[in-house]
């Protein structure tokens, strides 16, 4: 009874706060646009970057980041709170996958804009700051180094999503010693989370294939 609560918290602030699309109220309230009608049509941080510049990018990349952790951590307080973790230490890091990937899912489906969202990269990666700091940074980096390589964020964004599964289970098994089974329910429970992302950048596989992506360019339309 008090996992099955400790989910359905999870799943609700993962989604609720998740729906909160951060490009879409930056350039709202900035700018006076949709930011759905305008560049590429999708409500992330690149093209709020591409259309708008620094400074709604900037606002964009910190409140996507921070309601992504802000979900996971109250979810996994309010398990902690429950005792709803596994036996004997109370470990609750499993509910941060179900916060997680309903805070994906409320950024591609947002309940307050028409379920037009974003491709939930910076909700999902931020989701990992508070399950494991130390996956967080090694999917930045992974984001980083493939973007500096091949100036695609959307290669960058579907290559660390498809490790994030691999890193969680290395780190749970190799460093933190925990025992296979529950290393195995961390991979499964972020292999949706991953699959998300990866998902909703189809679009973006399809050009990449057709040789049309745009690569990324710190220059943007100041004309918007």
């Amino acid at each position: 009874m008090k996992v099955m609560l400790a989910l359905l918290i999870a799943a609700a602030l993962g989604y609720f706060l998740g729906s909160l699309n951060f490009s879409i109220i930056v350039v709202r309230l900035l700018k006076g646009k949709d930011i759905r009608k305008v560049g590429s049509g999708n409500a992330g941080l690149t093209n709020t970057y591409r259309c708008y510049g620094p400074q709604c990018a900037g606002l964009t990349l910190a409140g996507d980041l921070l309601k992504g952790i802000v979900a996971v951590y109250l979810s996994q307080l309010f398990a902690s709170l429950l005792k709803a973790g596994f036996a004997p230490d109370n470990d609750v890091k499993y509910i941060g996958f179900i916060a997680g990937f309903f805070a994906i899912i409320g950024h591609v489906f947002p309940i307050y804009y028409g379920f037009r969202g974003g491709k939930g990269v910076l909700v999902g990666v931020a989701s990992f700051f508070p399950i494991d700091i130390r996956v967080f940074f090694a999917l930045l980096v992974i984001f980083i180094v493939i973007l500096a390589i091949t100036k695609y964020v959307s290669i960058s964004s579907i290559m660390g999503a498809a490790y994030a599964p691999l890193a969680i289970f290395l780190m749970s098994l190799i460093v933190d010693g925990n025992g296979f089974g529950r290393s195995l329910l961390y991979l499964l429970l972020c292999v949706p989370m991953a699959a998300m992302v990866v998902y909703m950048h189809r679009s973006n596989i399809e050009r990449l294939i057709a040789g049309k992506e745009t690569k990324f360019t710190f220059k943007f339309n100041k004309n918007q």
